[in-house]
Formats: structure tokens, C-alpha cells, sequence
């Protein structure tokens, strides 16, 4: 048996382009319909399961599916903001609780989640270590985000500027961190949590500035008088919120108009879900009330469809490749005519033969087989991240 073996496999060697095609051709056709049937499994189980326990969402109106997945997953959205004052008429009538969502900037590609302490007990968050966030410019990190930014309770970590080219009045604010997260592998491991009105502050909307007397420097002040004084453009505002400023800071214009990204919407029954949403069916309101169960449910009905048709295609090109791996051996047995007849002429019996013809390709199956059980493995190590870090 180990001179069959060690014969067929010194034909594989001899042979071997034939033997590479057939080996990345099976292990091919057998790991596309694998990979696939886990990667949509699987991605649809991490989909839903976040969709499940996230009973409504209120956004402006556009694409369902864009704004569950910014909601979700944090993920960049080019859906407009709503009025914060939308969220306060969500909840004057007392059938859902709120909690708003401001997910515009960044702390480098960690992205800040404007909120409020209520969606550390919505999500079931559990702290590691510190505190939620109490005062203006004070943050919270997920686990992954602490990691990746170095950072403790105790520490800081500075917002990202909203674009090269941003006039907007925005810029980048130094937040102390109070707080990190137990891990949960979901979106909010990568969240930096901070309250909505500290993202105001970033946008520029609201900020303090310094005090002025008759003894501040002639460079940032216009006139002097012993009445007063007057500031300067020199004045700027406070990129640091501390114990000494956060008096000083004070929002510009009316906040029921500031806009926030979504509105996570927790009804207190059925019945007052049903209200709700039929309330939102109007067709003249410039926001929507979204049910993120049946809105990933469409977007995972959609994944398994196109995965259907791609085993489908699969399963019509691994017949093919049957067909050309039967045409390859055949022509493989009368191309080593002479060399069978020959281990006929010397003595090899025809089961020998057989045996040897049988081994290879046992040999080249054999190790399609593993190599396909190799591409899936690492399509599960590495197909979920990748799908996960897309969503975020």
C-alpha cells in the first residue's frame, strides 16, 4: 500500500500543473457554496440580533435600510440630521421613552455617539471601570476604542475635525474620559459616549469663552475702558471644558432646533407601538418611524437571495469541473499508456494499477477537500470583522 501511495503521489509531482488545476478548481467549487451559506448565517445572525432588541428608530426621511445601519452600527450616514425638537414631540404623549443619537464626528476612526446615560442601560452596558458621563465634555469609551486609543479613566481623547475643508464653526474638543466599558463584541466595543449636547459643542453651536478684565493682554482687546472691556477676534473659544470654564459655556440660538442624527424610540407596550407608528405613516412628515427587525429582515432577505443564486452558479460550474476533472484523468491515463503497460510488462498486477490511478485521485480530492475546509476557516476568523467593520 505505501508503494501505491508513493507512486500516485509521485505522479501528482510529475504532473503537477494538472494536479494545481484540479486541486484549486474543487477546492474552489466546494468552498464558494460553504463560505457562503456561513458568511450569510452567520452576517444575518449579527444583523438581526441587534435589529431585534432595537424596537424603533425616528429619522428623516430617505433610505429605511441607511438610516437602521447608522443607528445600529454607527456606520457614516448621508442622511440629514432631524430637529431635536422632533424628539421631544416623539415623546410628549407619553407612549415611548427616547433616546437620542448624534453620530457625526469622529475620534480619529472611532466614532462618537452623542447620547444620553439611558442607552448604557437600553444596551445593558456594563462598566469596567469609572463612571457614565455627568458633565459637559466628560466621555465614555467602549473596549475596543479604549484599546485602540490608548487611553484610561482618568486620560483624554480629542474629537477629530468633521473635514479638511469644514467652516462650519466645528473643532476639535478635548474630553475627559470618565469610563470604559465592559467588552460586548458588538458597536458599541469602537463607540466613543458622550452626552448630545458635548457634540453640540464641537459643531460649534455652543462654547465659552475667556474672562476679560482691564488686565488682559492689549492683543486680544479692541478698546479699554475703566467701564470695560471689548474683545478682540484674538478671544478664542475653549477647545477644553474644565471645572474653571464650563460656567462661561452657553448655546447659541434655539436647541429644540439643533439637529441630532436619530432617535432610538422605546415604546412602553404593543399598543402603544402600534400608535405610534401608524401616527408616523403619514405621508407629510419630513421624518419616518422605522422597525429595524423588518427593515434588516428585507436587507437579509436580500443577502440570502444573492446567496442562493451564487450557489446555484456555484453548483453549475462544479459540474462543469467534474466533467473537465473526469476529461483530465482520461487523458492522463492515455497520455502514461506506455508507462502502465510497461508495470503490466515488469510484473504489476492490474489491481496495482488500479490502486495506484484510484490513490490519485483519492490524493487530489483529498486535499481539495482540506484545502476548502482551510479557505472557510479563515473566511469565519475574518469574513465576520470584515463584515462587521463595513457596517461600522
Amino acid at each position: 500500500m505505501k508503494q501505491i501511495f508513493f507512486l500516485a503521489w509521485s505522479y501528482i509531482k510529475y504532473y503537477w500543473v494538472k494536479s494545481l488545476f484540479l486541486l484549486l478548481a474543487i477546492s474552489l467549487v466546494i468552498f464558494i457554496p460553504l463560505a457562503l451559506d456561513l458568511l450569510a448565517e452567520q452576517g444575518s445572525e449579527k444583523l438581526r440580533e441587534r435589529a431585534v432588541a432595537t424596537p424603533l428608530v425616528l429619522g428623516t426621511r430617505g433610505s429605511a435600510t441607511e438610516l437602521c445601519l447608522s443607528s445600529l452600527y454607527f456606520k457614516a450616514s448621508k442622511l440629514e440630521g432631524i430637529a431635536f425638537s422632533q424628539m421631544k414631540a416623539l415623546q410628549q404623549d407619553g407612549l415611548a421613552r427616547t433616546i437620542p443619537l448624534q453620530l457625526e464626528y469622529k475620534v480619529k476612526d472611532q466614532p462618537i455617539v452623542g447620547t444620553t446615560q439611558e442607552y448604557f442601560a437600553f444596551r445593558e452596558l456594563r462598566f469596567a471601570e469609572g463612571r457614565p458621563m455627568a458633565l459637559l465634555g466628560e466621555c465614555v469609551l467602549g473596549a475596543k476604542a479604549a484599546r485602540v486609543l490608548n487611553v484610561k479613566v482618568g486620560g483624554y481623547v480629542i474629537s477629530s475635525p468633521a473635514g479638511a475643508f469644514d467652516v462650519a464653526g466645528s473643532f476639535p474638543l478635548k474630553m475627559s474620559v470618565v469610563g470604559i466599558l465592559d467588552p460586548t463584541q458588538t458597536p458599541d466595543d469602537d463607540a466613543v459616549f458622550t452626552d448630545v449636547k458635548t457634540t453640540w459643542v464641537i459643531s460649534g453651536k455652543a462654547h465659552g469663552h475667556q474672562d476679560l478684565d482691564v488686565q488682559t493682554a492689549d492683543s486680544l482687546l479692541l478698546t479699554r475702558s475703566s467701564k470695560g472691556v471689548v474683545a478682540s477676534p484674538a478671544v478664542l473659544s475653549y477647545t477644553e471644558i474644565t471645572p474653571e470654564n464650563i460656567g462661561s459655556f452657553h448655546f447659541h440660538g434655539n436647541p429644540d432646533a439643533y439637529q441630532i442624527s436619530a432617535v432610538i424610540a422605546i415604546p412602553e407596550d404593543k399598543k402603544s407601538e402600534l400608535m405610534l407608528r401608524g401616527r408616523y405613516q403619514q405621508g407629510d412628515r419630513d421624518v419616518q418611524l422605522v422597525v429595524p427587525e423588518q427593515v434588516i429582515d428585507e436587507l437579509v432577505g436580500t443577502v440570502v437571495t444573492i446567496r442562493n443564486l451564487l450557489v446555484i452558479a456555484a453548483f453549475s460550474i462544479g459540474m462543469a469541473t467534474l466533467l473537465i476533472t473526469t476529461l483530465v484523468f482520461l487523458l492522463s491515463i492515455q497520455l502514461r499508456r506506455r508507462e502502465l503497460t510497461t508495470m503490466n510488462y515488469i510484473g504489476a498486477a492490474r489491481g496495482v494499477i488500479r490502486g495506484i490511478l484510484l490513490t490519485e485521485i483519492i490524493l487530489v480530492i483529498g486535499i481539495s477537500l482540506l484545502l476548502a475546509l482551510f479557505y472557510t476557516l479563515i473566511l469565519h476568523q475574518l469574513g465576520i470583522p470584515l463584515l462587521e467593520n463595513y457596517l461600522d
